[in-house]
């Protein structure tokens, strides 16, 4: 079993004993001595040659088992063939997980064996498909991984600071990760079955069966300007807590006024809205909520309209690269949107379609008696330029209207 997924998935084939030979894969980590793999870390030579493992930390060990809740007992081989999973799916699943290859270690747990039996009976049910369980295998890994590292890196590296002279940092890890462990974990299934609501509400309530897969969606980019050349002045802890802040503010903003934060690039957001409102609102306060603030650079933000294919969490498809490519040509501290995302502003009547309209319709309002008709924001034509890939494109530059905030 590989990290690498773009072989043929054969991963660890069984020997003339019955046992797993060698991979024929190649083994993906930064160290040519040690690699992750499912349940510990074992030496990158002895899935080689069959030389004896190193001796591992024993807090190293028991952190392990108290974390995945059960004692290593499995090489792949006896995992997959306990699970009554072919070697072959065996293998796919784990390099979907991000998990390396492990060769005949025995690291693997009741658990693992758990893990792989469920995902199987998943694709004999016919309730998914083999390439859907890969899928999910590798999506789940994805984004736990990404929470683990960091978790790891900012959460418990500031907790497990020594509290008292002679402590050392190794003593205090064990005793907090087993008091966090329940509860993190606990917290963890919340926010998935709350996240997981929320996505299926938004999916049912499309109007057709292609709708839930290709939809259209408001999608915003929003940058960090010169953030090239703050890397060059900046010392790297300066640098990352800039990006932290960054990425906060834009996550609390997004998420407060109804979009979704697709993902975050350092200097860069992507957010998505159902509704050109919440998206343009999302734009405006980011602008405003950075101008500010002195220790932030300025920002640019492009926002586009229209037809959105949404995979593992991302957004793929035309209207995205059209908003970012709409970033990259924005002014500073200002918000350029597509004809698209203008006539849908415009249709719900959020922002007139120009000023002599909205003047027109106040005066009408006016003569009869009437409240005038308010918007939100205002657009105004920017020039017709060319976009790379894209062709010929007529931004306008979105603002909010005297009064509005």
């Amino acid at each position: 079993m590989t990290v690498d997924d773009t072989g043929s998935g054969t991963g660890v084939h069984p020997a003339p004993d019955g046992e797993p030979g060698p991979t024929a894969g190649p083994v993906t980590d930064a160290s040519p001595a040690r690699v992750d793999a499912p349940g510990g870390r074992t030496d990158a030579h002895d899935r080689v040659d069959g030389h004896e493992e190193p001796e591992e930390n024993p807090l190293a060990l028991r952190l392990e088992q108290l974390i995945l809740g059960a004692e290593r007992r499995y090489t792949p081989f006896q995992a997959a063939r306990s699970a009554g999973v072919s070697m072959e799916l065996a293998s796919r699943f784990w390099r979907a997980m991000g998990f390396a290859d492990i060769g005949q270690a025995k690291a693997l747990t009741e658990a693992d064996v758990l893990a792989l039996r469920r995902l199987a009976g998943l694709v004999e049910a016919g309730l998914l498909s083999e390439a859907m369980a890969v899928q999910v295998a590798r999506s789940t890994g994805q984004t736990t991984a990404r929470l683990a590292e960091w978790q790891i890196d900012s959460f418990l590296e500031g907790l497990t600071e020594p509290p008292e002279p002679g402590m050392t940092r190794t003593e205090v890890t064990y005793p907090l990760v087993e008091l966090l462990l329940p509860e993190l974990e606990e917290f963890l299934v919340y926010v998935w079955r709350r996240q997981l609501a929320a996505a299926t509400g938004r999916v049912v309530q499309a109007g057709d069966d292609e709708e839930m897969v290709d939809r259209r969606l408001a999608v915003g980019f929003a940058d960090l300007v010169g953030f090239t050349r703050l890397t060059r002045r900046m010392e790297e802890e300066e640098l990352g807590e800039l990006v932290e802040a960054f990425e906060t503010t834009a996550a609390d903003l997004v998420a407060a006024h109804g979009g979704r934060l697709i993902k975050t690039l350092g200097d860069e957001v992507l957010y998505a809205a159902d509704d050109a409102g919440i998206a343009a609102e999302i734009a405006l306060r980011l602008i405003e909520t950075m101008a500010n603030d002195e220790t932030m650079p300025e920002l640019r933000v492009g926002i586009a309209f229209g037809t959105v294919t949404t995979r593992m969490g991302d957004v793929f498809g035309t209207t995205v690269n059209l908003a970012s490519r709409l970033t990259s040509i924005a002014p500073r501290d200002a918000v350029l949107v597509d004809g698209a995302f203008a006539e849908e502003l415009t249709r719900t009547r959020e922002a007139p379609a120009s000023e002599a309209e909205a003047a027109e319709a106040a005066a009408a309002a006016e003569k009869e008696g009437e409240e005038p008709p308010t918007y939100r924001f205002a657009l105004q034509p920017m020039w017709q330029r060319p976009v790379r890939g894209l062709g010929v494109v007529e931004p306008w530059l979105l603002t909010r209207r005297s009064g509005e905030s």
